[in-house]
């Protein structure tokens, strides 16, 4: 099934629309770097939060919760769902002190916190890993998506559908800065969405699956539909639910989801015009980003397990596309084509190309955020003017799209090479989680979990490698093959974080403290407060130096942590509220629903005790 002329139509209008949308949006942009990168630190909740929201809504997140569906069911999900804790604690802890510190960017924050050569390098090395090798990868592997989209539903060539994207991103990123990709987020993420919306109704209307109650009846579908896993398999249950609540979600450093803040979270933090406003935008991507946009994905997913039991089906319904795309994420693409008439095709396309778009979109311009700020102006040209720093970030616009699609073209298995990524950073999450409300804490500390993070990952990537040889040899009986590589994530996992951390805690206790007066400015800026700044404040009082007003000396982050609690039991519950009603559950979604209302209620109780500014 080939696009329709009709469809081609809609995808042309969507590009003038964007491009429309990301010139009148650019004015002011070039005047300066704050307008650049923070758009003039003066950007409403709502807009930063659909912003937010919009970059983590990929061309290829819908496959992957496919995989993940398809693979071990609904409640596989909990291994990104977990991440909701963490994006909690960002809402009613972090966001307000990333506002407050007015850095422009998150890695400037290391030469507020810490002191002395080291502070300096962690903000060297960083702003180069981060700004241009992580996010080329990160471009790269996305584009990955964008080449199925293009060669399965679009049928044209990887290489001419890609630079065509990179070109419109290009314009209105360079162009426009942060300001032009938050107004076309906007745009992007509600035709994204309801694209999303608008497939998932004609898959479960169509013949093949006849309607909700006929999907969730259907014997490949029933046996998936857990919303948590059961304890009977504790292979599943452990490595998708136990460890992402337990540990993952605290321990493991994942882009839009960093404990403690950061990336392109903490830019749209930062853009704020207020401290109350960086928390309402965090908030608000947390509940459209956990509560409301999975399950018109889930049910197309649930649905392809009627349409296409096994990836064999798929291969012999499209016999022409390559094997290393025949793969379970397939399904999701496979689904579009499948039942989607002309216009509504080139309409839900036209979602996915906005998804890749956005994301794309907010990594350049948070990696040349980097690249400017805190390599350019930082140490090669400490004296650049605003109009030299603006040049230079759209040069590294343009170069980060450049390598992003070399990469893209090349790679043969991005997914593997972007999880060992993530994986090199495991067992870092609790310092970023501490470093703002412990004292001791110093440069040291972050390199040492750094080193040590990427040591004991690749040690244990290094087992696996050899243990998987092993099997190969016969020398382990297959049938438990799976299981084992389950528990073996945990172990994995688990050992990482202990190590790590086990490493860290103890070369920041050997190392010497960040100098004094570093210490106390970012105290008198941050105002952290709690017991882990008790000694630095005593001794200033000591010294008759006084660091804060009386009344910044109250500590809220307990109140801040009740409401995390509370808003993590009112968006999980609004979450599992519609799959009940879609699963035909009346009673248990009418309890999540008066659950979600009650915590909703008493969640802007405690917010009102919070210090904002």
């Amino acid at each position: 099934m080939n696009l329709a002329f009709i469809d081609w139509v809609v995808i042309a209008l969507f590009f003038i629309i964007l491009l429309s949308i990301g010139y009148f949006s650019s004015r002011q942009a070039g005047k300066s770097s704050v307008n650049f990168f923070l758009s003039g630190r003066n950007m409403p909740w709502w807009l930063l939060g659909v912003s937010m929201v919009a970059t983590t809504f990929s061309a290829d997140t819908p496959n992957l919760v496919t995989d993940m569906v398809r693979t071990s069911g609904v409640a596989a999900n909990w291994q990104w769902w977990a991440f909701l804790l963490t994006g909690m604690l960002t809402v009613f802890v972090y966001a307000k002190l990333w506002n407050r510190s007015q850095v422009m960017t998150d890695l400037e924050f290391y030469e507020i916190r810490y002191s002395g050569k080291m502070a300096a390098f962690l903000r060297g090395f960083r702003a180069v890993y981060l700004g241009f090798f992580f996010n080329v990868m990160v471009i790269a592997t996305v584009s990955l998506a964008f080449i199925k989209i293009a060669a399965v539903m679009l049928g044209v060539q990887p290489a001419p559908a890609l630079v065509i994207a990179a070109i419109i991103v290009v314009f209105y990123s360079g162009l426009g800065g942060l300001k032009s990709i938050l107004w076309t987020d906007l745009f992007q993420f509600s035709f994204a969405l309801f694209g999303a919306v608008i497939a998932a109704v004609y898959v479960v209307r169509s013949p093949e699956i006849g309607g909700l109650s006929a999907l969730f009846s259907h014997p490949n579908v029933v046996d998936n539909l857990s919303l948590v896993p059961s304890i009977s398999q504790p292979e599943l249950f452990i490595s998708v639910f136990l460890i992402p609540i337990a540990v993952q979600w605290w321990s493991v450093w994942y882009p839009g989801a960093e404990p403690g803040g950061g990336g392109y979270v903490a830019q749209r933090m930062l853009s704020a015009k207020s401290e109350r406003h960086a928390v309402g935008a965090t908030l608000m991507f947390n509940f459209f980003h956990y509560a409301l946009r999975p399950w018109p994905w889930v049910i197309v997913a649930l649905g392809s397990l009627i349409v296409y039991p096994d990836i064999a089906t798929m291969a012999q319904q499209y016999p022409d596309v390559p094997d290393h795309y025949m793969q379970h994420d397939f399904a999701y693409p496979a689904m579009l084509r499948e039942f989607l008439p002309s216009g509504l095709l080139g309409l839900v396309v036209a979602s996915l190309i906005a998804a890749y778009m956005s994301t794309t979109a907010s990594h350049i311009n948070w990696g040349s955020s980097y690249l400017v700020n805190d390599f350019y102006g930082r140490f090669y040209k400490p004296d650049a003017t605003e109009k030299q720093r603006v040049r230079f970030g759209r040069i590294s616009t343009v170069s980060l799209m450049f390598f992003s699609l070399l990469l893209a073209l090349a790679l043969q298995n991005a997914l593997q090479a972007f999880q060992y990524i993530l994986m090199i950073g495991a067992g870092t999450g609790l310092i970023y989680i501490l470093r703002w409300f412990w004292w001791r804490i110093n440069a040291f500390s972050e390199v040492s979990a750094m080193i040590a993070a990427g040591t004991f990952s690749l040690m244990f990537i290094m087992i696996e490698n050899f243990s998987m040889t092993r099997l190969d040899d016969g020398m382990v009986n297959v049938m438990g093959v799976e299981t084992a590589m389950s528990y073996w994530n945990v172990v994995k996992l688990l050992g990482t974080v202990i190590l790590t951390s086990a490493t860290w805690i103890t070369v920041t206790l050997l190392t010497k403290p960040v100098d004094e007066e570093t210490l106390r400015s970012f105290y008198r800026r941050i105002k952290p407060g709690g017991p882990g700044w008790k000694r630095v404040v005593d001794r200033a009082r000591e010294e008759n130096i006084t660091l804060t007003k009386e009344e910044d000396l109250s500590w809220d982050v307990p109140t801040g942590i009740l409401c995390m609690i509370l808003g993590t039991m009112s968006i999980y519950s609004m979450l599992f509220t519609i799959g009940n009603l879609l699963y035909g559950n009346l009673l248990s979604a009418l309890f999540l629903a008066v659950v979600a209302v009650v915590s909703g209620y008493l969640l802007f109780r405690a917010w009102d005790k919070l210090r904002m500014e």
